[in-house]
């Protein structure tokens, strides 16, 4: 299988894992080998794999295989609606995507539609998807590969504190900027968490420079910090929020920038965008089933959260690694910094060949499991992480 990968897949190295079933809080390989999943599609499975009601809904999908973009369809409007009702602020209406890349392009193109302007400003080490937009906004060293990357994208350092905030208001007070963009709670760098003053001061600038205000809540959303959307932990309104990932539970590609009304009206007038196969017809049809879910449950399932965060709080601040290990938790978003790289490498290796599957950035360890976690799982998998410290 190795070999057939290396010579039909772009990648490097395959990965060592041969996935053949996932089910709850669980992986199985090929070797019929189970593993507790901390990684869930890395914010993908937010509510277990096989959810009975996701999968029901896409089993007992009866639509169109396909919808042209340039003819109607029913559904589109009714998950806009969705969207719409429990969005942070006053954004109404959806750009169709296919998933997070393809909503951050389309975030930053309509910025640049509603404001006139070409310079974006964003978290340094940040990550925004793949796409050439996403890369250019996100951490510099992606220019480092890609040299022709989008012109007029500037970076702040962190911490993110008052010389951050006197950083950013110097950059757009020059009212050159379209944007600001960054995850509400920044996942990839460690689940970096803002104090309240910081994104408070941070939204009144953007206000005051005519720069919009862009939420990429790819990861963040749909409950993984303990609430719907990472933007209400600050009740931000933000002028465009980008989502995807969870809100088809891995059953469907599906992404979406959500704007406000004006940004709107100016990028259906002036913006150039087309998504052959943006809202699938059965990725939308399980969507809808997901956002139902959620209103359902979300008392109940924001209640496991953030007891469950509780819980992973209170085992990991027990344990004993190497050297120094600071832990930052925001709901079922859970980053542990260690000393070093390759200290966090080995645990997470020796955590997979013992039957735990949690990932390594850096130095950063994160985990990230499913928001409706059984606290007997959660309890193994802990164990696991702990003798392999």
């Amino acid at each position: 299988m190795a070999s057939r990968e290396q010579r039909f897949l772009g990648r490097k190295i395959p990965g060592a894992l041969q996935v053949t079933k996932a089910e709850g809080s669980f992986i199985f390989d090929d070797r019929g080998r189970k593993y507790i999943d901390f990684v869930m599609g890395w914010c993908v499975g937010n509510f277990g794999w096989g959810n009975e009601v996701l999968t029901n809904a896409a089993a007992e999908f009866d639509g169109p295989d396909y919808v042209f973009p340039g003819h109607s369809y029913g559904p589109w409007t009714e998950l806009a609606e969705l969207l719409a009702s429990i969005s942070p602020g006053k954004l109404m209406k959806s750009f169709r995507a296919t998933g997070g890349s393809e909503a951050v392009d389309i975030a930053l193109q309509a910025a640049m539609v509603h404001t006139g302007r070409q310079k974006f400003l964003s978290l340094e080490g940040s990550y925004h998807g793949n796409a050439i937009g996403g890369l250019s906004v996100a951490d510099s060293k992606n220019r480092q590969q890609c040299r022709n990357l989008l012109p007029h994208c500037y970076k702040v350092e962190l911490p993110l504190d008052n010389e951050a905030l006197e950083r950013i208001d110097k950059f757009l007070k020059t009212e050159e900027f379209a944007a600001f963009i960054m995850e509400p709670i920044s996942v990839n760098l460690g689940v970096l968490i803002p104090e309240m003053e910081f994104m408070t001061e941070l939204a009144k600038l953007c206000r005051r420079y005519g720069t919009l205000l862009i939420m990429d809540e790819v990861a963040t959303g749909f409950g993984r910090t303990g609430t719907l959307f990472a933007s209400e932990r600050y009740h931000l309104e933000p002028d465009i929020m980008c989502i995807a990932k969870a809100v088809t539970g891995g059953l469907g590609g599906l992404g979406a920038t959500i704007t406000t009304a004006a940004v709107a009206r100016s990028m259906e007038e002036n913006g150039s965008y087309y998504s052959t196969y943006g809202w699938h017809p059965r990725s939308v049809h399980v969507a809808i089933a997901t956002i139902h879910y959620i209103t359902t449950h979300q008392k109940q399932l924001l209640g496991i959260v953030n007891e469950m965060s509780e819980y992973f709080r209170s085992r990991l601040s027990q344990l004993r690694f190497k050297g120094v290990a600071n832990h930052s938790i925001a709901g079922m978003a859970i980053g542990l910094e260690l000393d070093t790289d390759d200290y966090a490498s080995d645990i997470q290796a020796k955590c997979q060949r013992n039957g735990l599957l949690i990932t390594a950035e850096g130095s950063t360890l994160l985990l990230l499991p499913s928001l409706n976690i059984d606290q007997a799982i959660a309890k193994q998998g802990l164990d696991i992480l702990e003798r392999c410290i």
